[in-house]
């Protein structure tokens, strides 16, 4: 027995495996544009602002994920076993339909965006058009192949990719900072007009979605806890993992103010860093970058098509979705979810020809998908701390909140109307997870949350066949 177990233990995923996950889940494509994205509408000061923001919040999320992996290491599934043990059923199957909706909309994002840096060398390829649609189905299926053949060897895979694509980042770093012009920087530093607190903040407001969407897979080592060779791994690979992230992502953002203004790199073609470096260093740094950004995006696709699979794999087994997500194959990988999730990424990659900025609008609807898991797990620290008689972080449990219900109000009302029609849709699953389970499918409070979900889906309905919400 020893021996068998020593073998599975092996198997498992170590520290180092776990915190290049976390990195791997969180530089992907969002890394490359982040700085048009932000130019899109602020300024470097309410960049700033923006950051800071953001670096309270994830911080103090991190954190919540540490303790909670550390004090409740039984919850297994992480992001929707605390929504489910601090607040019900209901609360546990949103938490993981949204994360599983984050996931998979976040790898159509991936794929649209790899389709840019592979135009950059192949023109055929813009992005947007059949060409590019169907690259990103065979890469789609490649992906899905890998992973069929067991989450470690997808992990290693990962492990890999990760350390490639960090060389053009850092290459892009550390060459900025010996371009970087202070002049540049300081340049209509509030925006075209002088300080105004209310105008700042609907700058930093702007950001909002956009440093979301790079800090999605936070939570990556956790989601596969059950796969770790130590569960304090877990914790410490997430604060790692996003302390790291955090240093290389202000850099990337605030050393291209620092090359090129506002509404100069607000007009970048994506990948954005790859023509800030070019105005820099000429045409080979556009062409190392968008190197690099294929490398990223098909790590970060590697590693959230195996996310994407895994939760409602672990949200099966812990019945909070329907049986047939929990189904392995014989190298134990979660078949079934995988099939579903791919499926489902596949008919959606055909929004591609009809949206306007179809790698905007997929993250930003991933953004939206995901604050519901989020803002959960964050309240569910509270929630614990409290009963646990722990203030110090049962403080940060409530910092993380405040971050999660400003982050809601930042989303705007077009994403969280559309991300409601999703969550309407979940009613459905739910409902036959539930009777399939033997148990009763709403308490009061929660057919209540219900409701308003479905008159959220209908508004939605009504504001897309109006034209106010368009892809």
């Amino acid at each position: 027995m020893k021996v068998e177990t020593l073998a599975e233990n092996e198997k498992k995923l170590g520290l180092v495996s776990l915190i290049a996950l976390v990195i791997g889940s969180m530089i992907g494509g969002g890394a490359f544009n982040i700085a048009s994205d932000m130019a899109s509408g602020a300024s470097a000061g309410a960049v700033i602002l923006g950051w800071i923001i953001t670096g309270i919040g994830m911080i103090t999320l991190g954190l919540s994920f540490q303790n909670l992996t550390n004090k409740r290491p039984d919850l297994e599934g992480g992001v929707f076993s605390y929504a489910k043990a601090g607040f019900g059923n209901y609360w546990g199957f949103n938490s993981a339909w949204g994360y599983w909706l984050s996931a998979w909309l976040g790898n159509i994002a991936f794929l649209t965006l790899l389709f840019s840096g592979i135009g950059y060398f192949i023109p055929v390829f813009t992005g947007g058009n059949i060409a590019s649609i169907i690259g990103a189905s065979i890469i789609l299926w490649l992906m899905h192949f890998l992973i069929l053949q067991g989450v470690q060897s997808a992990a290693l895979v990962n492990l890999v990719v990760t350390i490639g694509k960090l060389v053009p980042i850092i290459l892009f770093i550390i060459i900025t900072i010996f371009a970087f012009n202070l002049d540049t920087f300081t340049h209509d530093f509030w925006g075209k007009n002088a300080f105004n607190l209310s105008d700042v903040l609907s700058q930093t407001k702007s950001t909002m979605l956009v440093t979301l969407w790079v800090f999605i897979g936070i939570e990556g080592a956790v989601v596969l806890s059950s796969r770790a060779q130590n569960m304090k791994d877990v914790g410490k690979a997430t604060v790692i993992g996003l302390l790291s992230t955090l240093v290389i992502y202000v850099l990337i953002s605030l050393l291209s103010y620092g090359i090129m203004s506002q509404a100069e790199l607000a007009k970048l073609k994506s990948p954005s860093m790859a023509y800030v470096l070019k105005d820099v260093v000429g045409p080979w740094g556009a062409a190392i970058v968008n190197l690099g950004l294929i490398v990223s995006l098909l790590g970060a696709l590697l590693g959230w098509t195996l996310l994407a699979a895994e939760l409602p794999y672990v949200a099966a087994k812990d019945r909070i979705l329907p049986k047939y997500f929990a189904k392995e194959n014989k190298n134990k990988a979660p078949v079934n979810s995988l099939i579903i999730t791919n499926v489902l990424v596949q008919i959606f990659l055909l929004t591609l020809l009809i949206s306007d900025k179809p790698y905007q609008f997929a993250y930003s609807l991933a953004s939206s998908a995901i604050l519901v898991p989020y803002l959960f797990s964050a309240l569910y620290q509270v929630k614990y701390s409290s009963q646990q008689k722990n203030t110090g972080q049962m403080v940060i449990g409530i910092i993380a909140s405040i971050y999660g219900i400003w982050l809601l109000y930042a989303a705007g009302l077009s994403y969280l109307v559309l991300t409601s029609l999703l969550y309407a849709i979940g009613i459905f699953v739910f409902r036959y997870a539930q009777k399939e389970n033997g148990q009763k499918t709403f308490k009061t409070f929660e057919l209540v949350w219900a409701i308003i979900f479905i008159i959220l889906a209908l508004v939605a309905i009504i504001m897309l066949a109006t034209g106010q919400i368009t892809t």
